[in-house]
């Protein structure tokens, strides 16, 4: 017997009957932005700060005798709001409780007698947690909600969080 080798033809596979698609090009997506740092909660104040009273800390910075911190736009005051939570201590029903720790309203009282913010400032930060609030069907104050007693610190940062990125695009 004997073989014989022939060369064949290479084999090809019969084309599909689905329609064929052209490939898809790769399209990248930008990269996000990088989530703001959020201010670093203030020390506490020194004893002198807090003998001398706001209106003459003020007074004396208009002459230049003192350097009051850089108040802050609303959606950094709320960050910072929740550094100082976070280093404090969250509470509830006190503004400032007996061992240090404060409720949102207390931290940013805190805030606002250090000079970290203006009132106006504030005021605005309220009105964005208080919108927060109300879109989740919530129709209290936020130092209210913030006493319940079914209240979390989770709970609490979410507000402020929230808070704070609704603020942030609102560009302010």
């Amino acid at each position: 017997m004997s073989r014989h080798q022939t060369i064949s033809e290479p084999r090809v596979a019969t084309p599909s009957a689905a329609p064929t698609r052209a490939p898809q090009p790769t399209t990248r997506r930008p990269a996000p932005d990088p989530l703001p740092v959020p201010p670093a909660a203030p020390d506490r104040p020194s004893r002198l700060h807090q003998l001398i009273p706001r209106s003459a800390r003020n007074l004396m910075a208009a002459w230049g005798w003192w350097q009051n911190p850089t108040p802050l736009p609303p959606s950094a005051h709320l960050d910072q709001t929740l550094a100082v939570l976070e280093r404090y201590g969250w509470c509830r029903s006190l503004d400032f409780s007996p061992t240090g720790r404060m409720c949102i309203r207390g931290a940013q009282t805190f805030l606002e007698y250090t000079g970290h913010v203006t009132p106006h400032a504030r005021a605005r930060a309220v009105h964005y947690m208080q919108h927060s609030l109300w879109a989740d069907g919530i129709n209290m104050p936020f130092y209210a909600w913030n006493d319940l007693p079914t209240r979390t610190f989770p709970q609490v940062q979410t507000l402020i969080t929230v808070s704070a990125a609704t603020a942030r695009k609102n560009g302010e």
